[in-house]
């Protein structure tokens, strides 16, 4: 098929390259020329505009940062808007508030006749290069369809969620538990430091009963070893609990932990930790034990 692909990162880059080995034409653009150098060398076509990938591609893929870049990408001058012809598909797998990508989906019909599904993943950035990832895909089931065997090159899990935006619920969901479960993880090897046991030990003992988990295992280590070199930068989990606690609001949903959590993540972002991995919450804990 003819593909475009739009935000060649840690995660969207691997997932470009999957799809170009599987056989596919690809068309790529960034906003930082230098991030395309990869995917040229791999045989796909650089353009100048988002406008332009469209013109080449029967389906384009966007993995952006934040919503308002999606939005920019799309509605913006030379954006995708402006390229794609009638029918076309664009996948955002980025992720952003349910509520944008609904208004999005509907303005590209309305505009374009363009379909769109929101198909935020799981997996990180390992995830995207084994192709690996769970997708969670809102939208209409007959697109899914004709784009699946697109989506199944790039992840081992993939679930039609709902209607427009319920892949970005599903994603807001998923982003709630790890990141609460990170928490739990800090303040466990937290407390056992303070009461004078070995924290190594402590996650070793909870590997091996109910508490044993991902985050335990994964999370937990780099506590243990104090390595707060980024996995996945904290910012990125703290614009995601931002998405959280704003689709709380509108609902007017209670979420006491959740708020708790975002808290935490606005103290280690005033703290100048954010590009650090999200274990660096047990440091957050650590200062204000000493600010006490």
């Amino acid at each position: 098929m003819r593909l475009g692909f739009i935000g060649l990162g840690v995660m969207g880059r691997p997932m470009a390259l999957h799809l170009l080995r599987a056989g596919h034409e690809l068309a790529v653009w960034a906003r930082r020329p230098a991030s395309c150098q990869p995917l040229l060398d791999a045989g796909a076509t650089g353009v100048a505009t988002p406008a332009d990938v469209a013109r080449r591609a029967d389906v384009v893929f966007t993995m952006l940062t934040a919503g308002v870049d999606v939005q920019q990408v799309t509605f913006g001058p030379d954006g995708l808007a402006a390229g794609f012809a009638a029918h076309s598909v664009l996948i955002d797998m980025s992720t952003i508030a349910p509520q944008l990508a609904r208004t999005l989906a509907q303005d590209l019909l309305a505009r374009c006749a363009v379909e769109m599904l929101d198909a935020p993943v799981s997996g990180g950035a390992q995830g995207a290069i084994a192709a690996t990832l769970a997708i969670m895909v809102g939208g209409k089931a007959t697109v899914l369809e004709r784009v699946r065997p697109l989506l199944e090159v790039l992840g081992r899990t993939l679930v039609h969620v709902g209607d427009h935006g319920a892949g970005q619920v599903a994603k807001a969901c998923n982003q709630m538990l790890m990141v609460a479960a990170i928490q739990a993880v800090a303040e466990a090897l937290h407390l056992s430091r303070a009461a004078g046991v070995a924290p190594a030990g402590v996650r070793q003992a909870l590997a091996g009963g109910s508490a044993g988990s991902r985050v335990l295992d994964v999370m937990g280590g780099r506590m243990v070893d104090r390595d707060f070199v980024a996995g996945v930068e904290a910012r990125l989990h703290h614009k995601d609990y931002a998405i959280v606690i704003g689709e709380a609001h509108r609902l007017g949903v209670p979420l006491p932990v959740s708020t708790q959590v975002g808290q935490q993540l606005n103290a280690l972002m005033a703290m100048g930790w954010g590009q650090n991995d999200t274990a660096t919450l047990l440091r957050v804990l650590e200062a204000m034990e000493g600010a006490v």
